[in-house]
């Protein structure tokens, strides 16, 4: 439908007294969708659909009222564009980004927004869409001789994300400036699997991923401050910025920096996206191409010795009474119920597991009304078939005694990733804790659902010192029609299975760094027939 006809209804649905939220929402995600139909059919770009979402997400004085539009914008169109990983939607997305940007700084609670773009000298639309296009084909290149005491990294928001390519980059640079003190602009969470290395110290910053669009860019300003505080004028030659293609600067369209200090990490780029190699592969690849030296490094995490601690204690306790066998599952799907298969796939799924003698799993009940509602779904049919099941948060996981059964626990990310780091595999969705689980060098299987993306699927498959396998589950087409029971049998095929890629070999021949210590591990599953 042409925008038009879209802007007829909107101002029929304006004129009403009270508009409602549902039709807010229909008729905003009518013209989300009809952006991408034509865009995606014959690479037209119809800027028409995208002023009018920009003014349906600012015309009332009600945040929830906008945010219905904004959600439209950003899930439907943003979102899509950023996941599909090719190079002629990434232009979309620069465009689309530019000129949401472009519309915002034009009204009236946008002065700040303009006030700021003009001091990095974007004036207009024009030079905001060709200075991102300009920093998405550029080379990066930094002197790994050049004596550098701070590098401030600004985060990708998802903690998944920060495992898996920024964890990276933090090892590569040690490895360059063994010296350098490295911050991090972020969420809180991260301290919860960095804060165990002291040579990392955390800024932090609220980066809402829901909201309306100008609130977007709140999180933009608070790291221009940060940046000032931290990049003195007369230190700057001893100081690197890194955006590695941070959703904090909208994937590079939004400037941090106008010195050459700066780097970014074009991680969509369409020589690393052809290469079927996964987020933290793709990362070791551009350090690699900027410093010029090799070193390969997986994704890592440094956890507090509180969690881990407490985590040691409790695998103990569980091994005293006569566990042999402790996965971790995770069910969580970050906000995106597309990631999840369903509830008879879960029960399916723990039933198998602990169809296994002396098997307990730690079951993380997740974040958020629905993961902890799902949750106690789960433990209900769990408890009806049989088996026990204790529910405990953290501070008393160390309590916990069974030989056989679920431990259902209410914890943050760092003391989940310190429970992962005492089990003998993990499982879960596409989600932080695959990335944790791998850093942390514990086989891991990560169901995949909700696309059939496949370059997708590959960049963002867990990468480790050990097994990382997924399993595929189309729920797109015919999803009543899946098979659940082949699907948990394709799990468990995976988590019996010993075999260790070899990811190092599939970038360059490396100098490779001495494992890092590690206690021998049981095999998983050993007692399957």
């Amino acid at each position: 439908m042409k925008p038009s006809v879209y802007r007829k209804q909107w101002i029929e649905l304006r004129r009403a007294d009270a508009p409602g939220a549902d039709d807010l929402s229909h008729l905003s995600r009518r013209i989300a969708l009809s952006f991408l139909d034509h865009y995606i059919q014959r690479d037209f770009y119809e800027p028409d659909y995208i002023d009018l979402l920009c003014e349906m997400a600012t015309s009332f004085t009600e945040a929830d009222l906008n945010n219905i539009a904004s959600s439209a914008l950003f899930e439907i169109i943003v979102e899509r564009l950023c996941d599909d990983f090719e190079d002629f939607r990434l232009e979309a997305y620069v465009r689309v980004m530019s000129q949401v940007i472009s519309y915002c700084r034009k009204l009236p609670a946008g002065e700040k927004l303009n006030r700021c773009l003009n001091a990095y000298e974007v004036t207009s639309f024009e030079k905001l869409f060709e200075r991102a296009l300009k920093l998405h084909t550029q080379q990066f290149s930094c002197d790994a001789d050049k004596p550098i005491e701070r590098v401030v990294l600004l985060s990708r928001v998802t903690i998944g994300a920060d495992v898996a390519i920024t964890s990276v980059i933090i090892q590569r640079l040690l490895q360059i400036w063994p010296d350098a003190q490295i911050v991090i602009i972020g969420s809180a969470k991260l301290k919860g699997i960095f804060g165990g290395n002291p040579q990392i110290r955390l800024r932090e910053l609220n980066y809402s991923r829901r909201g309306g669009l100008l609130e977007r860019f709140e999180s933009w300003y608070a790291v221009l401050d940060i940046l000032e505080a931290e990049v003195p004028p007369e230190r700057k030659d001893s100081i690197l910025i890194i955006d590695p293609d941070s959703r904090i600067s909208q994937l590079g369209v939004l400037p941090v920096s106008l010195d050459s200090n700066y780097l970014f990490f074009n991680s969509r780029a369409e020589s690393l996206a052809s290469s079927h190699l996964s987020m933290a592969e793709t990362a070791n690849r551009w350090m690699d191409s900027v410093f010029g030296s090799s070193g390969f490094c997986y994704p890592n995490v440094w956890l507090g010795d509180s969690h881990s601690l407490g985590a040691r204690k409790a695998a103990a306790a569980l091994r005293r009474t006569g566990c042999k066998q402790i996965f971790a599952v995770n069910f969580g799907i970050g906000g995106n119920p597309r990631k999840r298969v369903d509830c008879e796939f879960e029960n399916k799924l723990l039933l198998q597991l602990l169809n296994v003698p002396r098997t307990v799993i730690i079951l993380d009940k997740g974040f958020g009304g629905d993961e902890l509602s799902r949750s106690v779904s789960l433990i209900e049919h769990i408890t009806s078939r049989g088996y026990q099941v204790m529910e405990t948060g953290f501070e008393n996981i160390e309590n916990t005694q069974m030989a056989r059964g679920v431990v259902a626990v209410e914890c943050g990310i760092g003391e989940m990733a310190a429970l992962i780091s005492i089990s003998d595999a993990f499982i879960g969705y596409d989600s932080a804790c695959q990335h944790i689980a791998a850093a942390l060098k514990i086989p891991t299987t990560t169901v995949f659902a909700g696309t059939n993306n496949m370059g997708f699927i590959r960049r963002w498959s867990a990468c480790g010192d050990t097994r990382c396998s997924i399993v595929h589950v189309n729920t797109l087409e015919k999803p009543s029609q899946a098979d659940i029971d082949d699907v948990v049998l394709r799990i468990i095929g995976e988590v019996m299975s010993t075999e260790r890629p070899a990811v190092r070999e599939r970038i360059v021949e490396t100098r490779r760094r001495p494992a890092r210590d590690a206690a021998p591990r049981r095999d998983v599953l050993d007692e399957v027939p």
